[in-house]
This record gives structure tokens, C-alpha cells and sequence, in this order.
């Protein structure tokens, strides 16, 4: 099993990670989301190299269903994870960081939480890869996520 930590702002309400080695950004675990999503404008994704796949995209969350613009990022890292031709949903949503994680990003994995030393700890099975495919489908209209 390989193992790896990424540390949580201190002094957030939410569980909130620095990304130190994919452009310094901050993320919000939520583990409720199916989508990851890019909450800031899609200048700061496409800065990062991200193509625009499909624009007026619906998806569910933020107590419904919203719009947002899905792109692809050619290269993804998240602590020792590895997301080849990463799809994020664009949406402009006012939180103290520039994109959620999904827990779909992390399925099969082990991963804890840890509010009182400030760390987002995983693990990774030795029956999982740390090169992960983040695969979105439109499934009549709705859009699904794998992780394979």
C-alpha cells in the first residue's frame, strides 16, 4: 500500500488543501460531489493548458442543478495521484478555493480527513494505480463519472 498526505489550511471551516505541485492552488474536499468543478474563472483553467470540451452542461449539486462549462486538463496531480486528460466542470461559485475535489476522483482509494493535525491522508491499495482515469458520460442528458 502507498501512502501520502497533503495539508489542510489551518485556519479553514472546510477541509481545504494546498496543491503545492500542480499551480499552487487550493482545493475543497467534497465528498458529496460527484463532479470535480473549477469555481473560478476559466481563465485560471485555461492558463493551465485546460481545452474546452462542451459548453451549457447541466449537473447536479449546489442544492439542484446548475450549468457549467466542462473542459479538460491535459494533466492532473493531486498529492501522488495522477489524472491523464482530466474532465472538470467550469462553474463560477463563490468559495475560499479554486476547484472541488470530488470523491469520485478518489474511488477505490482509502482517504481520512484529519481536522485536528490539519492533513487530508490516502491511501492507496496495492490493487489501485496511482494513474487514474476520470471518465465523464452524458447518459441521457445527465452526466455520470468513472474512475478506472
Amino acid at each position: 500500500m502507498k501512502q501520502f498526505t497533503l495539508m489542510m489550511r489551518k485556519r479553514a471551516q472546510r477541509p481545504i488543501v494546498f496543491l503545492s505541485d500542480f499551480f499552487q492552488l487550493d482545493a475543497m474536499l467534497d465528498t458529496g460531489a460527484v463532479l470535480p468543478v473549477w469555481v473560478e474563472d476559466e481563465e485560471g483553467l485555461q492558463d493551465m493548458g485546460a481545452v474546452l470540451v462542451a459548453e451549457n452542461q447541466p449537473f447536479g449539486g449546489f442544492g439542484g442543478t446548475t450549468m457549467g462549462t466542462l473542459y479538460k486538463i491535459p494533466f492532473f496531480r493531486c498529492g501522488d495521484l495522477i489524472y491523464p486528460e482530466f474532465p472538470i466542470i467550469a462553474a463560477r461559485i463563490d468559495l475560499p478555493c479554486q476547484m472541488l475535489l470530488s470523491a469520485t476522483m478518489f474511488n477505490g482509494l482509502i482517504y481520512e480527513v484529519d481536522d485536528c493535525h490539519h492533513r487530508f491522508n490516502v491511501d492507496i491499495p496495492d490493487c489501485e494505480s496511482h494513474v487514474r482515469k476520470l471518465i465523464i458520460e452524458d447518459r441521457n442528458g445527465n452526466l455520470h463519472v468513472l474512475c478506472v
